[in-house]
């Protein structure tokens, strides 16, 4: 209840700010001059303090940083982590402080100690290293901006001390120091690319001829954070501060980062555990003492079995099959920022993507040159090159793209070269954006000059009065240029940006040439330029889809370019939702809305982060993968956050994994990866709990019906120590292909019912191991009576039945790995990794042999007869049996084993 109250109040003053900005918009410029109280000359410093005080500095909130060492403290802070403390503090207790000076055994709180450390300070590192994108956000604004006040003029003042109402002077190369609304401007193109991603440059102007459909459309208002690419402008603040379209995003980047699946997975495991020694401890304790009467005995085995019900290695297990899962990326080219990504890329079910950068090169290409006809044709290309190539001015991304194409045209160096030395640059006309085109002046070899313009359709059509169509200069009649103009919209529908070209022969002669001479000329074609698809990016996403993953488009960019590049890659559009359409939306709407619709576009920052929020709350494991400003914020809202090397700092920042090449299929292997990783995990946590569950059965019913403790705690200690060694290996072991085939996700609850179906399997043999000890080995050796003594001074009888339940259990707990390890048939359909058989063998091999050292002898163990390995070998048989049948059924009732 008390998060839905805050993302109201969050969601209300973000749609106060886009409104306050809206009604900015709409006003005139004499009325906006009047509501901020702005005179020619700006305020006065009256004002100004005024202002400051109504609406304070114009500076970015930063949330207050915990100090380090409070960090640090608090990264001990899971619940995992109380009981291993606990466990620790407790075996100090009853194994140092209170032991007597010959059985004091530190062992088992140095290696719990050292758990707790090594998880704890991973956690450290991740958590620190996430508040630097608050910081690269707060780098980014610019320290200084030029604005005028009455007293002073015009003067360059920190960016801090701009408030509502300032008049502010911007010209090429600013950054845009607060939300502004243009009272004037004279050529002013800006980049939104740090709100939107999209690196088309936007025309601002003081009265635009139509309405922008959000904010961010406005094209008289001017955002902080962005950059004047040309041009230069007069404008009054508008907003500053937090109230200002980049402190929303900002406000979203001081937020904690909500929990992950994989965070959440493995608190519910935590707590399922913690809820079973909750119940168990108490049980063996109580029982123990009432029957045996040492209840300092029983109290220490209690606290064995406490030890033994947690698997104390799974802080150790989880970070090392994160950390191998981390190196195989690694050799993909691919960075992993935080451990936890790998496991949350597996359990992803939905990729949600920007376009621009991710699934596109993020460069402007020249895809088509056609004539009039809309056929291909080099002559224009030609033509076009001459122009790009002969200008003197800076070029643009879409010059070097014409160069970059008749590149290609030309077999060799050589030929590229011949036709540059056909021509020479007589003069040119420079390119402005009131003119919107620019123009050169070449002659060939003969003398002959000619004079070649592009520039944007309407302009061109407004200097022509002749066309080009076919192998015939007609007339440019109406008809033809409606002709003309259809050819381009089919263009513009596919989310081209077109130039038209146009020549003329004969034109002035050298020092002549003015702007007045771009007329009469003959249109000859058509320019279509876009940002490509990555060649991975279609394959990838049926990569994706073919292991159970939905790929969703959220861009800022227009629909028309979204659908056309979705084509591209094999996402079908299907109906593309706005960022208008979703503001209009209900919560309820909103969440069906998101579900349905596979592409979205124009989408502001917080519309993105809104959308992979909805998804998470509707069940999904969300990846978000962008390279912007605007992707920061629902890169911290997903389960794991993916960019690219070429991003933003904030966008790498935010992001969990960055990929180093531009090749998508390493998302795939990261997938799968990320399932093998979680494959690993789960079967430790389920074979551990399973058969620490099975032995904790076991030790109640011996505890009811036998008069001594079936195992030593010593000897409890000692097995859970080897087991958790060999267990040590499952991070290298296989996975079967099927286990990756879809998404996997933690389910605590499927560990409970894992634990009660498998659990008592290995109580039936340890009860079987009960009765054979009791009835059958120990007897004929100690005559039937608890006199006779071994060499440690122990009953023979009971060192006897210890040491048997001691080595039946180490074989059916190490079995049990392999069992469970696969849904297949162990050894014959699926094999465990060489890693994890050795250790398995070793663990099996070194507590077999034990009984018969010294130091089995010395901690109460006794060498067992030969034919007990005859009986344990059909125990262990009928076991690997009756563990495949129950297996099977577990199988068939839950339709999965891990």
């Amino acid at each position: 209840m008390k998060k839905t109250i805050i993302q109201t109040a969050k969601d209300l003053r973000i749609k106060r700010i886009e409104q306050d900005l809206a009604e900015a918009s709409v006003l005139t410029v004499e009325e906006t001059r009047k509501k901020w109280g702005c005179s020619d000359h700006g305020l006065s410093q009256v004002q100004a303090e005024d202002h400051r005080a109504a609406y304070g500095r114009n500076i970015l909130s930063k949330k207050e940083k915990r100090p380090a060492w409070q960090q640090f403290l608090l990264s001990f802070a899971s619940p995992f982590t109380f009981v291993l403390m606990a466990i620790a503090a407790v075996s100090a207790v009853t194994d140092i402080i209170t032991a007597a000076p010959q059985d004091r055994n530190p062992f088992t709180v140095i290696l719990i100690s050292l758990i707790i450390l090594l998880s704890g300070v991973i956690r450290f590192v991740q958590e620190r290293r996430s508040d630097n994108a608050t910081e690269t956000l707060h780098e980014m604004i610019k320290v200084t901006a030029c604005i005028e006040r009455k007293e002073d003029g015009e003067k360059e003042i920190p960016v801090a001390d701009i408030v509502c109402g300032d008049l502010v002077h911007l010209s090429a190369g600013d950054i845009i120091p607060a939300d502004l609304r243009i009272i004037s401007a004279r050529d002013l193109f800006l980049s939104q690319a740090a709100l939107t991603g999209e690196s088309a440059p936007v025309e601002k102007l003081p009265d635009p001829e139509k309405e922008g459909t959000d904010a961010l459309d406005c094209q008289d208002l001017a955002f902080m954070g962005t950059t004047v690419l040309s041009g230069t402008a007069e404008a009054i603040a508008i907003g500053t501060g937090d109230a200002t379209l980049i402190g929303e995003l900002n406000s979203h980047l001081n937020e904690k980062r909500p929990q992950t699946s994989f965070e959440k997975g493995v608190n519910a495991v935590s707590v399922l555990l913690i809820r079973f020694m909750a119940v168990m401890v108490p049980i063996v304790f109580l029982l123990n003492g009432f029957t045996k009467g040492n209840w300092i005995s029983a109290g220490l085995f209690a606290i064995s079995v406490a030890v033994g019900l947690t698997p104390e290695m799974l802080p150790m297990i989880m970070t090392t099959c994160l950390a191998k899962g981390a190196v195989t990326m690694s050799k993909e080219k691919v960075i992993v920022k935080n451990l936890n990504a790998i496991q949350n890329l597996g359990s992803m079910d939905l990729l949600c993507t920007d376009k621009t950068g991710t699934l596109t090169q993020d460069q402007i290409v020249l895809e088509y040159h056609l004539d009039i006809a809309g056929k291909a044709d080099d002559r224009v290309l030609r033509h076009a090159f001459l122009n790009s190539y002969y200008q003197t001015g800076l070029k643009n991304l879409m010059d070097i793209a014409i160069i970059e194409a008749t590149k290609k045209l030309d077999d060799n160096e050589t030929e590229y070269q011949d036709f540059i030395q056909k021509y020479k640059k007589v003069d040119e006309i420079p390119f402005d954006f009131e003119r919107r085109r620019m123009s050169v002046l070449v002659s060939d070899e003969t003398g002959k000059t000619q004079l070649i313009t592009k520039g944007a359709l309407e302009e061109m059509l407004q200097i022509s009065s002749q066309v080009e169509y076919g192998d015939q200069i007609m007339p440019l009649t109406e008809e033809m240029r409606q002709i003309v103009r259809q050819k381009a919209c089919e263009l513009n529908r596919e989310g081209m940006r077109v130039l038209a070209v146009a020549q003329k022969n004969d034109a002035a002669a050298v020092g002549q040439l003015s702007a007045a001479d771009e007329s009469e000329m003959i249109l000859i074609g058509y320019l279509a330029f876009l940002d490509p698809p990555k060649e991975t990016a279609a394959p990838a996403i049926q990569a994706l889809d073919h292991h159970g993953v939905k790929v969703k488009v959220l861009t800022g960019d227009s629909e028309n370019v979204t659908a056309y590049i979705c084509g591209r890659v094999g996402l079908q559009a299907g109906s593309i939702l706005l960022g208008e359409d979703l503001d209009r939306m209900n919560e309820e709407e909103f969440s069906q809305a998101v579900e349905k619709t596979d592409v979205f576009a124009k989408l502001s920052p917080l519309q993105k982060a809104r959308v992979v929020s909805c998804l998470r709350r509707n069940g999904h494991h969300v990846g978000y993968m962008g390279d912007g400003i605007n992707d920061a914020a629902a890169m911290r809202a997903s389960d794991v956050g993916i960019s690219v090397d070429t991003a933003v700092d904030i966008a790498k920042e935010s992001a969990d994994i960055i990929l180093l090449q531009k090749d998508l299929m390493v998302l795939d292997t990261g997938i799968r990866e990320g399932r093998r990783t979680y494959g690993n995990l789960i079967k430790y946590i389920k074979m551990t709990a399973s058969s620490n569950f099975g032995n904790t059965l076991s030790v109640l019913m011996a505890s009811a019906f036998l008069p001594f403790l079936p195992m030593a705690a010593l000897h409890l200690i000692l097995l859970n120590l080897i087991y958790d060694i060999s267990c040590t290996a499952i991070p290298w072991d296989n996975v079967d292909e099927e286990f990756e085939a879809k998404p996997r996700q933690w389910n605590a609850n499927g560990i409970g019912s894992f634990m009660l179906w498998m659990g008592p399997v290995s109580s039936v043999f340890d009860i079987a191991t009960y009765l054979l000890m009791f009835f059958v080995i120990c007897p004929p050796i100690c005559g039937g009576t608890y006199g006779v003594l071994d060499a440690s001074g122990k009953a023979l009888f009971i060192s006897l039945f210890q040491t048997g339940w001691f080595i039946e259990s180490m074989w059916s707990q190490t079995l049990v790995i392999h069992m469970i390890r696969t849904a297949k048939i162990p050894f014959l359909q699926s094999r465990a990794s060489w890693q994890l058989s050795l250790l398995s063998l070793l663990g099996i091999a070194f507590l077999t042999i034990i009984p018969y050292t010294d130091i089995g002898t010395q901690i109460g163990l006794h060498a067992l007869p030969a034919y007990y390995f005859a009986w344990l070998a059909a125990l262990v048989l009928g076991y690997m049996s009756l563990a495949t049948i129950v297996k099977k059924l577990y199988i068939h009732h839950y339709h999965e084993l891990l």
